[in-house]
């Protein structure tokens, strides 16, 4: 055990925040909804890892649906903030998740 997953929960506000400021500047309710979604998604992941580290399944997904979605949203618009941003971020996690699979961190 391992104890709090704080890496896990700041990314899962993060996402959250992300989809709070979307909506807020522009008017973007999707925005708000899928960083509420992915941002409990990943804030239950985080909560699952706390207890058990090898319970990656959860924050796996999430992580790794997000690095795609916004990978593309990237590739795109070019646009560094937000898709760019999460995207990384988000693909960290998911090395981060792996790392912690195999026991390396």
């Amino acid at each position: 055990m391992m104890g709090v997953d704080w890496i896990g929960f700041a990314y899962a506000a993060a996402i959250a925040l992300g989809g709070f400021m979307g909506y807020k500047r522009k008017g973007s309710v999707m925005s708000l909804m899928a960083g509420l979604v992915f941002g409990g998604l990943s804030a239950y992941g985080a909560y699952n890892i706390s207890n058990d580290t090898k319970d990656i399944k959860v924050s796996f997904l999430a992580a790794g649906v997000l690095s795609l979605v916004m990978g593309m949203r990237y590739k795109k618009s070019g646009k560094l903030m937000p898709a760019g941003i999460m995207s990384g971020l988000s693909l960290l996690m998911v090395f981060r998740l792996l790392l912690l699979l195999v026991g390396l961190l």
